[in-house]
């Protein structure tokens, strides 16, 4: 198995670098003229031939395509829209695709939980954890049916690296019309495709958290009008927080084919991504008063986790079908295949169709440790603890404690700090294949109506066993703790040879098949320098979802091995729910151009966001599913652009209504009765930039939020696994959860011209304001700030160098709190949570041919 492995590692790194090296004699071996003057009007241009054209055009001139249904303008987009290009997205020092949408204003991904499985929140969208407002496109085409699902997001299917051209993040506005109807933001990655003239790039990475890493990309023409690309990275990573294995480890490789034709375009892409990721739990750290937070003894909240070689390989007995073997180091990874295709055509006499689509099928597991109760001494765990906080309550002195594992053997001091924290296995199938198809036609001049079918059907197979708590030292790279003890004479297994408590509390199998169905139509109208939109779609999701019921079980028959005395597995039978809703969604805007660099729009919208497998479906019975969430977004907006100044700024009013709470057990298995509540939310976004002088930028991305919870007049009952408190907690009024109220980037940027090429500096400081934990505002996660930085040099026409690097004052801020409980997560003054990683810089080298 891991001769495959490094096989299939020196494959990939061979077929880029051969790939590349006949790319680059490819490149210097041509004869073609590479000038504008001669090549035709038609010809698809290099990368440095656009980056040209680029400069020439300013930001509110460029065509985006997301959000509409031809193509608009930027100037003319009624609608909150962030574009980057290739190399913006470079200087934003995305730490993962997720974190890449920091620079949309209102959306604040919390990177801290690792490459995969961010938490995506967008000012205004109450969410609080995963990413149900938010879908990842590619060329236009949803990843997957869903945006969510438990232990999945869509940016966990992508990676960025230098096949994608550029990035368009659409806010709210027509996207609850287009693609996959969603309500709060998407971000459609648009690939690199072949050129007239080879060219491409090849890059090498060193990192100071030991990341080796090689890119590469090859556009290049096949025949007349064909052109072809090919491209990926492959990289291996410590991490910041070192495992003590491979933090992330993979690559992905994507190669497309495109077509042009007088009348139209046809493109064809494919994508393999293998790449395993280290997901990141809380750690602890002390908190003074309600938001000041230091370092715990022990541990450094900058680079530590608990991850270690120690506990990397389980076997976990209660996984369905028998249990079954589980490495950490696979982490929250993705083994994905994707194929697509764009075909756009003008039909004449004012008609044209576009069609996009996309199938996707593969592996998106979790191996991760999630939070249980907070540390304690080992002694006060077995004996003093009470049971309600995670304490065992045993006979006093009764119990022998050894260390387990690897290395294993030999007693534990009874002063040592432990935890007892899950160690979760999902494995989680999907499949997907959508479809998008739109037909226009220019009624009059000015006036394109424009019809579209949206079909989508995709697949969810997964097996869970969640629970599984072990016992481990409460250290750097922990180590698990095995323990038995005397019972009035009987010698009492409390964990088995591993250090598991139990062998899981959540043991489930679970299919889920859904097909999406939508037809829209738009129209869109000029008269003079009023642009006018109106759109609407009608669109029915019908889902399964099929969950095996559970029965305790003793697996060993001996009562003396209490971690598995009880242990729920399928027993043969299932629950199934179906889920059949229909609704309605639409979008009126208008945008007024007041001069060439100048316009003002308003829009007004209502959408709907569908119930996926896991919330919403799973947990209820058909015909008694959790109602649509619904809202209604009514936006305002200015952007301007002169040799000084660019500004992009918008106002808003959202309203929400159809949310759930559900109460959940330290397992995270749904117990109680479910709430209904809404949220009312104000804010503002704003992008800008000003150049005083020649070669001097100072770029703002900001938001401010004024949100809070509604249509709730009574509160949320709860139990705190980690303080024993029960209790009611009220919402109404209270300050959406993870979401700061203030948040900016600051970037001031300088480039130096040389006769060689030129340097460009800059550094980046975030200021993330008061956020909470969750709807009860109980746990106050604080304030921070952070700076980045970044040398890029171009020499002559082929080298780049950049050094770049993240959090460089090693400043400490959290994003969340253990999102395993509800209310205050403090107990004797320590809290479990995601800090943000230390310092980590990054030095590549590129040839561009």
């Amino acid at each position: 198995m891991g001769n495959n492995k490094q096989m299939t590692r020196l494959m990939l790194s061979a077929a880029i670098a051969g790939i590349l090296m006949s790319a680059t004699a490819m490149a210097q071996d041509s004869t073609q003229d590479t000038s504008a003057t001669n090549a035709p009007a038609t010809a698809r241009k290099s990368p440095q031939r656009k980056a040209a054209d680029a400069k020439e055009t300013t930001n509110l001139q460029q065509v985006v395509v997301t959000g509409s249904a031809t193509g608009v303008k930027k100037i003319d987009a009624s609608y909150t829209l962030t574009t980057a290009t290739a190399e913006q997205i470079k200087l934003a020092n995305p730490k993962s695709t997720a974190d890449l949408l920091k620079i949309a204003p209102g959306l604040w991904p919390e990177s801290t939980g690792g490459q995969t499985g961010a938490n995506i929140e967008i000012a205004g969208f109450p969410g609080g954890g995963d990413a149900p407002y938010f879908s990842t496109q590619m060329m236009g085409s949803p990843l997957y049916g869903m945006p969510t699902l438990s232990f999945f997001e869509t940016t966990s299917i992508f990676r960025l690296d230098d096949t994608v051209e550029r990035v368009e993040i659409l806010q709210g506005g027509p996207s609850v019309v287009f693609g996959d109807g969603q309500i709060g933001a998407t971000a459609n990655f648009i690939l690199k495709q072949g050129t007239e003239v080879p060219s491409g790039s090849i890059g090498v990475t060193y990192g100071s958290e030991n990341l080796k890493r090689v890119d590469g990309f090859f556009g290049f023409p096949v025949a007349e009008n064909w052109y072809g690309s090919v491209g990926g990275f492959y990289r291996d990573s410590d991490g910041v927080r070192d495992p003590q294995f491979p933090a992330d480890k993979g690559g992905q490789f994507t190669a497309t084919l495109t077509h042009d034709s007088d009348r139209g375009t046809m493109m064809l892409y494919a994508r393999a991504l293998n790449d395993k990721n280290q997901f990141i739990t809380p750690i602890p750290l002390i908190q003074n008063g309600t938001d000041n937070f230091s370092a715990y003894p022990g541990f450094d909240p900058l680079k530590d986790t608990y991850n270690s070689k120690y506990i990397q390989h389980v076997f976990l007995a209660g996984y369905p079908g028998g249990g079954t073997n589980a490495d950490l180091a696979n982490g929250r990874g993705a083994k994905m295949n994707f194929f697509g295709g764009n075909f756009d055509y003008d039909l004449g006499n004012g008609w044209t169709i576009s069609d996009k689509f996309l199938i996707d099928a593969g592996d998106v597991d979790t191996n991760a440790l999630f939070s249980g109760s907070n540390p304690a001494t080992l002694n006060d765990e077995l004996y003093n603890t009470p049971s309600s906080q995670g304490g065992f309550g045993l006979p006093a002195g009764s119990a022998t404690a050894t260390y387990a594992g690897p290395g294993g053997g030999g007693a534990v001091d009874p002063n040592q700090s432990v935890i007892h924290q899950g160690w979760w296995y999902i494995h989680k199938h999907l499949k997907n294949i959508n479809n998008d198809f739109r037909l226009s036609k220019e009624i009059f001049e000015g006036n394109t109506l424009t019809a579209g079918v949206y079909l989508a059907h995709y697949t969810m197979d997964d097996k869970w066993a969640l629970g599984n708590q072990m016992l481990m030292t409460n250290t750097p790279n922990a180590r698990p703790i095995m323990v038995s003890y005397n019972d009035g004479g009987t010698t009492k297994q409390l964990t088995d040879n591993q250090g598991f408590l139990d062998n899981g509390g959540y043991n489930i199998t679970e299919r889920g098949v859904a097909t999406n169905k939508a037809f829209y139509l738009s129209d869109s109208w000029r008269i003079g320098q009023w642009l006018f939109d109106a759109s609407a779609r009608l669109e029915n999701q019908d889902a399964s979802n099929t969950v095996c019921n559970l029965t305790n079980v003793d697996l060993d028959g001996n009562p003396l091995t209490l971690y598995n005395n009880g242990v729920p597995v399928c027993n043969g039978t299932f629950a199934r729910t179906n889920y059949d809703k229909t609704h309605t969604s639409w979008t009126v805007g208008a945008n007024y151009q007041l001069a060439d660099n100048m316009s003002v729009y308003v829009r007004g919208n209502k959408g709907v966001h569908f119930g996926d497998f896991d919330n919403a479906i799973r947990g209820f019975t058909t015909g008694n599913t959790a109602p649509l969430q619904k809202i209604q977004n009514i936006e305002a907006g200015f952007k301007y652009q002169s040799e000084l100044v660019y500004a992009d700024i918008s106002v808003y009013h959202k309203q929400f209504n159809g949310l759930t709470y559900q109460p959940t057990d330290g397992a995270g298995k749904p117990v109680g009765t479910a709430q209904l509540y809404g949220s009312d939310s104000k804010g503002i976004n704003l992008s800008g930039t000003l150049t005083p002088v020649e070669n001097l930028k100072l770029s703002l991305v900001a938001n401010y939020l004024d949100g809070h919870y509604t249509h709730n007049s009574s509160c949320f009952i709860f139990t705190n696994v980690v303080t024993g408190e029960t209790g009611c907690a009220p919402i109404n009024g209270k300050q959406l959860q993870r979401q700061p109220k203030v948040r900016y980037m600051f970037t001031p940027s300088y480039r130096i011209p040389f006769a060689w090429g030129d340097v460009t500096a800059f550094v980046t400081y975030t200021h993330v304001g008061p956020h909470t934990q969750d709807q009860s505002g109980l746990q106050q996660l604080g304030t921070y700030h952070t700076y980045d930085f970044g040398v890029i040099a171009n020499i002559e026409q082929n080298w780049q160098v950049r050094l770049q690097g993240t959090n460089i004052t090693n400043e400490l801020g959290l994003t969340e709190s253990n999102s395993r409980i509800f209310g205050t997560a403090v107990s004797g003054g320590v809290i479990l949570a995601r800090p943000l990683e230390g310092r980590e810089i990054n030095f590549q080298v590129k040839y561009l041919f």
